[in-house]
C-alpha cells in the first residue's frame, strides 16, 4: 500500500485484514433479499461522497463522508454482509448471501454489477487487478476495477479451483495467478498458473492454508498451520512457525517494507484462541519472528501504515505501532475502549482499517467511528452512528 500513495492502488493487501479472513455465512431468503435492496437503492443520492467509508450493521450499510464520518446514505441490505475496496476510488466489493456484489460508494447506490456464487470469500487488490474467490464453487474472477466506472461487468480472467473450498487467489504483475489447493476437508497448498492458465508450479507443504498478503518486491505469502509458504521469482518457499502448530491465517503487507505482519496462533483444539504474539515474516531472508504485544487483538485488527510500520488493534483499547525491522513496539495509540473478541467471528468488534496517513476505528459498543492519524496519534474526527457497526472498509483514496 505505501511505497507512495499512488502504489497503494497497486498492492491492496496492505489495507485487507483479515479482511480477507473467512467465509461469508448465509442468511435470509436472496430472492426477497435481493428485491428490498434493489427498491432501496433506487433512490437518487442527493452527491457524490469523497473518498468514502463503507460501515455494515445488522440489516444494511452506512456509506459515510470520508472527512466527516457522518453517514451520507443508508442501504438495506438484509443477511451478514461483509466489505473490501475495489481498487479504485469509487467502489467497494460487498459480499452477501448470494454473491459478490459491487457498490458505487462515491455515487451512494449498489450496482447491478455481480458475482454470483454462494460463500463468497476472499476479496484481494494487487498489481492493479482485483480477485474474488468465492469458497462454494471454488471460482475466481479477477478484473481490473477501473473497469467497473462504466457500470457494466468487467471483463476480465476466470479459473475454477479443482475443488471448491475456503481459498483465496492473487494476480502478481506479470500475469500469473497464485490460488490455493483445497476442498472443503482440508486445504494443503498453493499454485501458480501463467498467463494462459498452465501451471507452473505447487507446493502442498502448507496444511490448512489462509489468507494472503503482498511485501515489497512482489513476495507473496499464505499462511499455514505451521509458518507461511513465499512465492517468489518463481519459486516457493516454506518459513516454519516455532511451534509445531503455530496457525499464521490473517496477513497484512506494504510495497513499503519486505517484512509481513501475520497473526499466531498454538492451540489447535482452543474453540477461540486469544493469542497476544503476532508474527513478522521477513520475506528477503525467509525468517519468521514473533512479537508479544500484552494483549489479544482479533482477525480485524492487523494492518500497515503509510511507512510499512505494522499496526494492530489490541483488546486493550490500544493500535500498536511495531517497526517492522527491529521488531519493537514503538508506540500505542489511544483508540477505544477495552474491549473482548466474541465467540461467533460474525459478532461486532473493533474494528481497524487504515488508509493513507488515517486509521479509521469502529467500536460498536459505543456506536463510535473514530478517525485518527498516525502521524500524531490524535483523534481527527469521532462520530457516533445510530447503529453500532460490524466491518469496516472503504474505497482507495486518490486513485
Amino acid at each position: 500500500m505505501n511505497k507512495s500513495i499512488r502504489n497503494r492502488t497497486l498492492t491492496g493487501t496492505a489495507l485487507a485484514l483479515a479482511v480477507s479472513t473467512v467465509l461469508t455465512a448465509c442468511g435470509g431468503d436472496s430472492s426477497s433479499s435481493d428485491a428490498k435492496t434493489r427498491d432501496t437503492a433506487s433512490a437518487t443520492p442527493a452527491a457524490t461522497v469523497t473518498d468514502p467509508l463503507v460501515a455494515t450493521f445488522d440489516g444494511g450499510l452506512y456509506i459515510l463522508d470520508g472527512k466527516s464520518l457522518k453517514p451520507a446514505r443508508t442501504i438495506e441490505l438484509p443477511g451478514f454482509n461483509r466489505v473490501n475496496p475495489a481498487g479504485d476510488e469509487d467502489h467497494v466489493i460487498v459480499s452477501t448471501d448470494s454473491g459478490f456484489r459491487v457498490l458505487n460508494a462515491a455515487g451512494q447506490t449498489l450496482t447491478d454489477i455481480e458475482y454470483p456464487g454462494a460463500k463468497p470469500g476472499h476479496v484481494v487488490r494487487h498489481a492493479g487487478k482485483t480477485a474474488l474467490f468465492t469458497d462454494g464453487t471454488g471460482e475466481v474472477n479477477v478484473f481490473d476495477p477501473a473497469d467497473l466506472s462504466t457500470g457494466k461487468k468487467p471483463k476480465g480472467r476466470t479459473y475454477t479451483s479443482a475443488e471448491a473450498h475456503h481459498g483465496v487467489a492473487i494476480e502478481l504483475a506479470n500475469g500469473e495467478l497464485l490460488s490455493t489447493i483445497g476442498n472443503e476437508e482440508r486445504r494443503t497448498g498453493a499454485l501458480v498458473l501463467d498467463e494462459n492458465g498452465e501451471e507452473i508450479v505447487r507446493n502442498e507443504d502448507c496444511p490448512g492454508v489462509h489468507g494472503e498478503a503482498a511485501a515489497e518486491g512482489e513476495a507473496i505469502a499464505v499462511g499455514c498451520e505451521d509458518g507461511v509458504l513465499l512465492y517468489k521469482d518463481g519459486k516457493f518457499t516454506k518459513v516454519d512457525a516455532p511451534d509445531d502448530y503455530g496457525r499464521i491465517g490473517n496477513q497484512a503487507g506494504s510495497d513499503a517494507s519486505p517484512v509481513l505482519l501475520g497473526d499466531y496462533k498454538t492451540d489447535p483444539d482452543a474453540e477461540l484462541e486469544r493469542p497476544t504474539r503476532v508474527s513478522l515474516i521477513d520475506t528477503e531472508k525467509a525468517e519468521l519472528r514473533l512479537v508479544d504485544l500484552g494483549t489479544s487483538y482479533s482477525f480485524r485488527s492487523l494492518a500497515r501504515g503509510p511507512h510499512g510500520e505494522a499496526l494492530v488493534l489490541g483488546t486493550d483499547g490500544a493500535i500498536h505501532v511495531i517497526d517492522p525491522v527491529s521488531a519493537k513496539v514503538t508506540e500505542k495509540i489511544p483508540a477505544v475502549g477495552e474491549w473482548q473478541e466474541p465467540l461467533d467471528w460474525q459478532q461486532p468488534r473493533p474494528t481497524l482499517f487504515v488508509r493513507d496517513h488515517t486509521a479509521y476505528v469502529s467500536d460498536p459498543s459505543t456506536r463510535g467511528l473514530h478517525a485518527i492519524d498516525l502521524e500524531s496519534g490524535k483523534k481527527v474526527t469521532s462520530v457516533t452512528l445510530p447503529k453500532g457497526t460490524n466491518e469496516l472498509s472503504g474505497v482507495v483514496a486518490g486513485h
